[in-house]
């Protein structure tokens, strides 16, 4: 029973270092395997693209930026007017804010367009030629856009009757933007463009508020 006893020790101490061997090869196995294993937190569950969802676009998305892009265009074709044609320097200085506002922002969304393969609209000369290039386009679509004959109207003006004209036409302008990010707060997926449709509903509201003040209407 004595010399029985030490061998049985023996036995149980090497089934135990076997043991602990096999599991130790087993964590092993795991760990080198769990960059594709299902319960891995570093596998296909937790891959960037699924763990970033804010950079999906969807049609929203493009819509906005494609009949964003030639109404920013025009309302910075009206704002160039101001320098040589208004009488007001608060209408010219207006004019000057739109610009810088709006100009950064078409070429932001023309950027958008070009990354997720789509066409950016083709350039215009303030009237409707800048939708050729989105088929369906009409002027109903496009809240607030002046038609060629307004346009032609208000580069024939100057002085006080070109700030009334101005300021009427724009209100009407920028009011459509707002019709247009609203849509996009509500409809779009992309991040930057939602942000993008605050920052427009934000700015140009205040901008209406300041000219329907120069109107006598605030």
């Amino acid at each position: 029973m004595k010399t029985t006893r030490p061998v049985l020790r023996r036995l149980a101490l090497v089934s135990a270092a076997a043991a602990s061997a096999v599991l130790l090869a087993a964590c092993g196995g795991n760990d080198s395997a769990g960059h594709t294993g299902h319960n891995s937190p570093s596998g296909p569950a937790a891959s960037p693209r699924a763990s970033a969802p804010s950079g999906a676009h969807n049609a929203a998305d493009v819509a906005f930026a494609k009949g964003m892009i030639p109404h920013h265009r025009q309302a910075v074709e009206m704002a160039g007017l101001a320098a040589t044609r208004a009488a007001s320097s608060q209408v010219k200085e207006l004019a000057t804010t739109i610009m810088k506002a709006q100009d950064p922002e078409i070429t932001t969304m023309s950027g958008w367009l070009a990354a997720w393969g789509e066409q950016v609209p083709a350039k215009g000369s303030g009237d409707h030629s800048g939708m050729t290039a989105m088929p369906g386009m009409d002027h109903s679509a496009m809240p607030g856009m002046m038609d060629a004959k307004e346009m032609d109207a208000l580069k024939k003006k100057s002085g006080k009757d070109f700030d009334a004209s101005f300021l009427e036409m724009m209100v009407a302008h920028h009011r459509g933007a707002l019709r247009m990010a609203g849509t996009e707060k509500a409809e779009g997926a992309y991040g930057p463009a939602k942000t993008l449709a605050e920052s427009v509903i934000k700015g140009q509201s205040a901008e209406i508020t300041r000219m329907n003040k120069l109107l006598g209407k605030g």
